[in-house]
């Protein structure tokens, strides 16, 4: 991960129903490489409850909210991004952006 720690990160919680995890993953997994190709990106994770199936999170780390929200999401690469998890769009349950404190650890 990129070592300024003055990126934004995009907090997406969805609630996904059991016959549309598959689906879910499928177009985060396509959709990932028009994050990988935008220079707004840094990285991106997708991780899934274990106590509550349904709850998905989606956690992508930009340059910063501005770069994200103007650069980003006026890109060719969102188009196409977009058309992939548009389907489950009506599952969001929140979709914010994040700073990192000054508190962090991480072996």
């Amino acid at each position: 991960m990129n070592k300024n720690k003055n990126y934004s990160v995009e907090i997406i919680r969805y609630s996904v129903p059991a016959d549309q995890r598959a689906s879910f993953e499928k177009a985060y997994n396509s959709a990932a490489e028009f994050l990988q190709s935008s220079p707004f990106c840094l990285g991106y994770e997708i991780i899934h409850g274990t106590d509550e199936p349904s709850n998905y999170i989606v956690r992508i780390h930009w340059t910063s909210t501005e770069d994200h929200l103007n650069g980003f999401r006026k890109s060719k690469e969102f188009g196409s991004f977009f058309n992939l998890v548009k389907p489950f769009y009506s599952n969001i349950q929140e979709m914010k952006h994040y700073e990192l404190t000054s508190t962090i650890w991480s072996k």
